[in-house]
């Protein structure tokens, strides 16, 4: 990992020097602001190690992080509904068909009508992607598993709880709910 240098505030006079009266700040923001500068660049790192070994792997098969997050919730939820997929991504639905006729074209997402409705999509993993998705999981789950290592279960708690409230106040209670079935809220309201 390349070295991160963070410029010192300095009692060099040069920095006024450096101002053409744009405006210019020179000294780094600190935790006088109020941020919890902390926790807020902790979660940037976790993330960025958190998605680098599957955006390798998504890499050999020119994918990018979208094709991963569709992989997922089709994998998760064999069957879902186009509209429901939209719910979770939260994307556009232009978006999610760049992404989805990419992953139909290549064999790794199957799209049905639905029974009742015909003008319904559901979408079904091939084994392709089933095997994809896996290999994609992996790598996130042992860094977790690695990092979960000396937890107690209730510092697991303490974990799940504090993700759980990053999530926006009105989506929680579908994302609990999606978290312990695997289906998004519309399809365990129809069951």
């Amino acid at each position: 990992m390349a070295d991160l240098i963070f410029p010192t505030q300095s009692d060099n006079s040069d920095d006024d020097a450096l101002d053409d009266g744009a405006g210019l700040i020179t000294t780094p923001m600190s935790s006088e602001e109020g941020i919890p500068f902390d926790l807020i660049e902790l979660l940037f790192f976790a993330y960025r190690d958190f998605t680098r070994d599957p955006d390798e792997i998504l890499q050999e098969f020119e994918f990018g992080r979208a094709h991963h997050r569709v992989l997922h919730f089709v994998n998760r939820n064999p069957g879902i509904r186009v509209a429901d997929l939209l719910d979770i991504l939260q994307i556009t639905k232009q978006s999610l068909g760049r992404v989805l006729k990419q992953l139909v074209d290549k064999g790794y997402i199957i799209q049905k009508q639905g029974p009742t409705d015909r003008r319904q999509r559901l979408l079904y993993p091939t084994e392709e992607g089933r095997s994809l998705a896996l290999a994609l999981l992996r790598p996130q789950s042992e860094r977790i598993a690695k990092a979960l290592l000396d937890a107690s279960p209730g510092e697991r708690q303490v974990i799940e709880r504090f993700l759980m409230s990053m999530i926006n106040g009105e989506q929680q209670g579908d994302v609990r709910s999606f978290v312990k079935t695997g289906q998004p809220v519309s399809e365990i309201e129809t069951k």
